[in-house]
Formats: C-alpha cells, sequence, structure tokens
C-alpha cells in the first residue's frame, strides 16, 4: 500500500497525462471528449479515468470504442511519464454527472412548483384554533380576581 497523498497525486498525473494524450489520438470516432477524473487503487495497479462525451448516445459509444482501441498507447505513454515500476491498467468510464445535474435540476424545478401551490392554496386561511392558543397573563389575572370574589361571598 503507498501513501494517500502519493496516490492522489498519481491519480491527478494520469489524468492530466490522458487529457493531454487523448488528443493525439487519430482515430474519427473519437468525439469532443473531456477527461474529468481519475483514481488510481493504493498499490499504482489499475486506473480509472472518468470522461464526459458532447454528443448524444452514438457518439459516446464510438468514442468509447475509440479509447478502448487507443488503451495500449495510452497505458504505455502514462506509465514511461510516471515513471513506475508497473505500468497501470486503464479503464474509461463514461461520467455522466451532466446528465445527473440535470435531473437534480428538474427535480428542484418540480419541488419549487409545488411549493407555489402550497403557498397558493394556503394564501388567506386561517388556523383552525384560537389565533392565540396559550394563555396570557392577563387572563390569568383575572380568573385570580374571580377566585377570591368567590371566596369572599363563600365567606359572607
Amino acid at each position: 500500500m503507498s501513501d494517500p497523498a502519493k496516490t492522489r497525486r498519481h491519480a491527478e498525473r494520469v489524468r492530466e497525462l490522458v487529457a493531454s494524450l487523448v488528443r493525439e489520438i487519430k482515430d474519427p470516432r473519437l468525439g469532443m471528449v473531456t477527461i474529468t477524473d481519475a483514481r488510481i487503487t493504493g498499490d499504482l495497479r489499475e486506473a480509472t479515468v472518468y470522461y464526459t462525451v458532447l454528443g448524444d448516445v452514438t457518439e459516446q459509444a464510438a468514442t468509447q470504442a475509440a479509447l478502448e482501441s487507443a488503451k495500449g498507447m495510452l497505458r504505455s505513454r502514462v506509465g514511461h511519464a510516471l515513471g513506475l515500476r508497473h505500468s497501470p491498467s486503464l479503464a474509461f468510464v463514461l461520467d455522466n454527472v451532466l446528465d445527473q445535474a440535470k435531473e437534480i435540476d428538474d427535480l428542484l424545478a418540480e419541488a419549487r412548483l409545488r411549493d407555489q401551490e402550497v403557498q397558493r392554496l394556503a394564501a388567506g386561511k386561517q388556523y383552525a384554533g384560537d389565533p392565540d392558543p396559550y394563555k396570557s397573563e392577563d387572563e390569568d389575572e383575572d380568573d385570580e380576581d374571580a377566585e377570591r370574589v368567590g371566596a369572599r361571598e363563600d365567606l359572607g
């Protein structure tokens, strides 16, 4: 096991290297790809590279195929640049952060509409009970005065 800080540094370096090397791939299937993140195991043997692709599902699939075919070249160049004893194997994973962000935005917009509907229904409504359900000090004094008067009448 290596140091977690060292692992993070290597992961960041893998991300930078793959991002710069992707531009050198001459595969026509490769779309507008952005390398978003890279993670590497503690033993520095396996690296997972996350990427996004501008386009639809067919362009994403074509880019996946292009990255898979260039995996050997990328692995050897990354391994040489890192200077490790063993070059880490590369696995490419489509990062769907944009889809998740859109889904969250849609859910927030729906919640906002529901809140507005609740506020519209609650406008001008009153609570079922008294406006002030708690006894005030004035009422307590009135009750004590009534008890004193009742006690005098009993005596007299």
